[in-house]
């Protein structure tokens, strides 16, 4: 099982390349680097904490792990 500290640790790297893919999606679509920061940054956030949400709750199972059930 992963530790809480490397689970954030993954979750900040991945949510630093998605900040930068939604920002430039964003200012693709709007034309705006205001509004497509705006975009990333809420997306960054809500991402981050799904993510570290959806890591611990697998890692509570052992399924597939190769651990014993």
């Amino acid at each position: 099982m992963d530790t809480a500290k490397r689970t954030l640790a993954k979750a900040t790297t991945w949510q630093v390349s998605g900040f930068a893919m939604m920002t430039l999606l964003g200012f693709l679509m709007t034309g705006s680097l205001a509004t497509a920061g705006g975009f990333a940054v809420a997306s960054t956030l809500i991402g981050t904490v799904s993510y570290v949400v959806h890591e611990r709750v697998w890692a509570q199972i052992a399924w597939g792990s190769g651990r014993p059930v």
